[in-house]
């Protein structure tokens, strides 16, 4: 039976702010559900205060309301398109979810005769409300651990005398493990008790017997109005039971699991499934399973909705599950739906996987001093990377490279702990960089079930690990000349990158690479297909891999590649990795539509980026999809095989803008803004001259490479100082210091962390106005498409700044400097593309802060806030397909935009909340008045000091 006829017009709702526990996998998720109802000529309308993400953009649904998520937006929304038949509130997380319910408790569904579609509500309370769910748990014969529900502080104690310690408390209705806790010791008990109660909306917690050391899986299954079920993807944490698994290392398929017992776990995810109510959808079942030869199975919960993990399942297996998702919650049955890799079966099939797939979870623990960095039940990661190889080593290496920390992959970096106690002590108390710490454990010589028994990770794990490490034994045995093709082959295979080869030869990575050409052994591209080959795949999406080569009959040698290069002209955009805090979705936005200008211009377009929460990691978003680390050595393998005309660096943030120097020096072609210019701005000496040079204003600044410079520097520059490392993002390392015992101290802490790294000095002009602009620029024409005035005074980072789009109280003389300073500067730049430029104004004169010639943080945001598509534009401009005079500018804003930030404090308690120059914030949403007297304008200014921190 094909899709109802009576949905003609669907409300969608979004996540909102992107927040620590909800990301931008609902973004990916709502925009593969709004081209999926497009597809079936549903009108789409949506709901989400996100600007900085593709899913608010006006072509992915006909009307889009960037509005606060409240019950009276959607009674707005309502009455303006009374048209409305349903709602499909399972694609925006939690935020979406609660708000739903929210409406329906209120009656607003039902006043204004909207469906609810996707979801049932009561499977919802249902899973919500623990107590319910455990007693639908037992009554259909699924194992649970001891659990108890507690409404209040008396009745927690009591059952926490009854089940003795580790105790887990789980919160009930909140979102990312938020106020979840493991106690080990009665007196830590009370307060955390007490801290699940309050942070519960309904003040109601779970307290389990803890399942330490269990091993931890999830399912990802969806389900048809026929009852088809299919499971799409199996995740094994590699991390056991007590960290969320947010922020756990995860695989799939799951690796360590029993034949058995793996078929025991299908058949219990879809009893609990069926169990729960009668809906159509996606649905995540999480399970523990005991870590002896039993193998007892234990449910831990089951959203049903599309989870977190559901944007890593679509995208490890190539089944957009979402997309499928939003199909059966219109009426399809999976039988009557394509699958969307092979174009020729049908969806109703489970996925096959002959690679293997590690996400390794990405924190930003420096931006939150004194945070407790231990890893539990409360998620604390900021976004996550992906590695596909085919094999566990190849694809765990993949995923360490993929990080952005600095890091070349597992050990052969000379940058492990050495130190015995300090690699216990990391062990036996989950940290983020555990992952490469049980690599500096084995290397030490800290014997396997030594290991195992302080952490708890299945033997098979630490065992691919020894054999990396014996790998990186044997090979520095020999010499760049002496080693052999055997031995390089494997390494490559076992996922070693040719910088961590060169530090076992003690050569460069020049050398390795030549060598690796010499001996043929070069990268080969494969297809993920979901279905292991069985059928042909239409996709071109693509990992890397080395294989060994194959003999023909007739004695010619060759490595099987299935990406076929064409001879269309292409380029290839470089994605901005992991989410962090400050490089977030904004720039996944950016590449997107970079890669939609460059084929609106006849080019095939080639992504490579390994986060597999964003769209830009779509399969069908580029002709090509290469899903590998945004790192050198895999990026300037794939431009060797697909010889584009030129890459794109000034979208990805950054990642990207940080490999403009390499590609520059082997000759690839930057398309925009050349290497020097962008160099140019980074560098202050430089660019101070060139400021000079045209009569533009900035504070005195000093560059020190010691703390004797600083101090000397000081008396010269007068406090306060502002000091600042050079080539950092989102403010790292920033901090305003305001007598000489501060910057001693803050200089020799840089130093240590960012050795050989240039510091700046700057006058901090205290009690200025900062602004910001952003503009397009031709080489010859200067297009300002935004200038923002922050509500904060100066000195706080922009990132975590209200910002006023247009500015409210920059005077004519003030807005003219603005203009005249940028147009200058980005001509003097020789800027091809986006520039962004900030601002300190103090008396009336206009400093220049800095200038970064790419793509910035706000560009989204005034893309939506005047419904301009300003990065098709500037991308145009970039290729040389256009020039700023050809474009019709026409920004459309009534009243004023305000990008409010939005912080993830809640799951650091004891962190100092103060902003200053170093970026806070995780997200953030829009806000439209009409005039300046409106109540929340003026409560943002009144309050615009208070968390200024020195």
């Amino acid at each position: 039976m094909p899709k109802r006829k009576d949905l003609n017009s669907i409300l969608i709702i979004g996540s909102g702010p992107i927040i620590i526990g909800q990301a931008c996998e609902f973004d990916y998720a709502g925009s593969q559900s709004l081209r999926s109802l497009r597809e079936d000529g549903i009108e789409t309308i949506l709901i989400n205060s996100n600007p900085a993400t593709i899913m608010t953009d006006p072509s992915m649904a006909d009307h889009v309301y960037l509005k606060p998520l409240t019950t009276k937006s959607i009674i707005e929304i309502l009455k303006a398109h009374p048209q409305i038949d349903a709602v499909l509130p399972t694609m925006g997380g939690q935020t979406a979810l609660n708000l739903c319910i929210e409406a329906d408790k209120k009656g607003i569904w039902e006043d204004f005769g909207v469906e609810l579609i996707g979801v049932d509500i009561d499977a919802i309370n249902i899973t919500e409300d623990r107590e319910q769910f455990r007693e639908l748990m037992l009554k259909i014969g699924i194992g649970m651990a001891p659990q108890a529900t507690a409404t209040s502080f008396l009745k927690g104690k009591e059952i926490a005398q009854e089940f003795g310690f580790p105790l887990v408390i789980r919160a009930s209705y909140t979102l990312g493990g938020a106020g979840a806790s493991i106690v080990y010791r009665p007196e830590d008990f009370d307060a955390l008790l007490s801290h699940g109660l309050e942070i519960s909306p309904i003040h109601e917690v779970m307290i389990d017997k803890a399942l330490m050391g269990w091993k931890e899986y999830e399912l990802e299954l969806l389900r048809d109005k026929n009852d088809n079920v299919v499971i799409i993807c199996t995740i094994e944490n590699m991390d056991p039971m007590g960290i969320h698994t947010g922020d756990s290392i995860t695989v799939a398929p799951a690796l360590t699991l029993s034949d058995r017992t793996f078929q025991r776990m299908r058949d219990m995810a879809i009893k609990m499934m069926r169990s729960i109510g009668d809906f159509e959808g996606g649905c995540n079942v999480q399970f523990a399973v005991s870590p002896d030869e039993k193998e007892d199975i234990i449910a831990i919960e089951i959203n049903p909705r599309v989870s977190r993990s559901s944007a890593l399942a679509s995208k490890a297996t190539g089944y957009p599950i979402a997309k499928v998702a939003t199909k059966l919650a219109i009426g399809y049955s999976l039988d009557e739906l394509e699958n969307q890799i092979t174009k020729s079966t049908s969806a109703l099939f489970e996925p096959t996987l002959d690679y293997v797939i590690v996400k390794i979870p990405r924190w930003n623990f420096d931006k939150f001093e004194g945070s407790d960095r231990t890893l539990g039940l409360q998620m604390k990661s900021v976004g996550e990377v992906m590695g596909i190889g085919r094999s566990f080593q190849e694809a765990l290496h993949k995923a360490t490279q993929s990080l952005e920390i600095k890091r070349n992959g597992l050990g052969a970096d000379g940058k492990g702990y050495k130190d015995y106690d300090q690699i216990i002590s990391k062990l036996t108390i989950p940290s983020w960089d555990r992952v490469f710490v049980i690599y500096d454990a084995i290397q030490m010589g800290i014997p396997l079930s030594r290991i195992h028994e302080i952490t708890k990770i299945d033997m098979w794990f630490l065992k691919q690990y020894e054999e990396l490490y014996q790998l990186e034994k044997e090979i520095s045995k020999y010499t760049i000349a002496t080693l052999s093709k055997e031995l390089l082959l494997e390494a490559k295979q076992k996922g070693f990158a040719d910088r961590q080869i060169a530090h076992m030869l003690d050569c460069y990575e020049s050398e390795v690479y030549n060598k690796r050409t010499e001996l043929n052994v070069n990268r080969v591209y494969k297809l993920v297909d979901t279905c292991a080959a069985e059928f042909k795949a239409m996709t071109p999406y693509y990992y890397s891999t080395f294989e060994e080569e194959i003999e023909k009959p007739d004695g010619t040698r060759y490595v099987e590649n299935d990406s076929v290069v064409t001879d269309r002209k292409k380029i290839v955009v470089l994605g901005s990795g992991p989410n962090r805090i400050g490089q977030g979705i904004e720039f996944d936005y950016c590449c997107v539509h970079g890669v939609l200008a460059a084929a609106e211009c006849g080019y095939e377009t080639i992504m490579i980026n390994c986060n597999p929460e964003t769209v830009s990691t779509d399969f069908d978003t580029a002709d090509k999809l290469y899903f590998e680390p945004v790192f050198w050595e895999h990026i300037y393998d794939i431009i060797r095989h697909e010889n584009p005309e030129g890459v794109i660096v000034q979208l990805g943030g950054q990642t990207a803008l940080k490999l403009a120097e390499k590609l520059s020096k082997y000759g690839i072609k930057i398309l925009g803004t050349s290497f020097e210019s962008l160099d140019l701005a980074e560098d202050r000496g430089s660019f101070s001259d060139l400021l000079k040079k045209n009569g533009i204003p900035y504070p005195r600044f000093g560059v020190a490479e010691t703390a004797e410079e600083a101090l000397t520097l000081a008396d010269e520059l007068d406090f306060p100082l502002l000091v600042r490392p050079s080539y950092v993002l989102g403010g790292q390392g920033m901090k305003i210091v305001i007598n000489k015992e501060e910057l001693e101290a803050h200089v020799v802490d840089l130093l240590r962390k960012i050795p050989n790294n240039k510091l700046l000095l700057d006058h901090y002009l205290d009690g200025a106005i900062e602004a910001e602009a952003d503009a397009i620029c031709d080489g010859k024409d200067v297009y300002i498409i935004g200038i923002m005035e922050h509500i904060e005074p100066c000195g706080i980072h922009s990132g975590d700044s209200n910002a006023t789009l247009p500015p409210f109280n920059l005077g004519e003389f003030v807005m003219q400097q603005i203009k005249d300073h940028t147009k200058k500067i980005a001509l003097a730049l020789n800027t091809v593309g986006l520039i962004n430029i900030q601002f300190a104004i103090k008396d009336d004169i206009v400093y220049i802060i800095e200038a970064n010639p790419r793509a910035s943080r706000t560009v989204p945001f005034i893309a939506k806030a005047y419904k301009e598509p300003y990065v098709n534009y500037a991308t145009k401009v970039m290729l040389g397909e256009k020039k700023i005079k050809d474009f019709d500018f026409k920004p459309h804003l009534e009243g004023y935009a305000i990008k409010q930030p939005v912080f993830s404090f809640n799951k650091f308690p004891n962190v100092n909340k103060n902003l200053g120059p170093e970026m806070k914030s995780t997200g953030e949403s829009i806000l439209f008045i009409d005039s300046l007297k409106d109540d929340e304008f003026y409560n943002l200014y009144a309050r615009r000091k208070m968390y200024l921190s020195k």
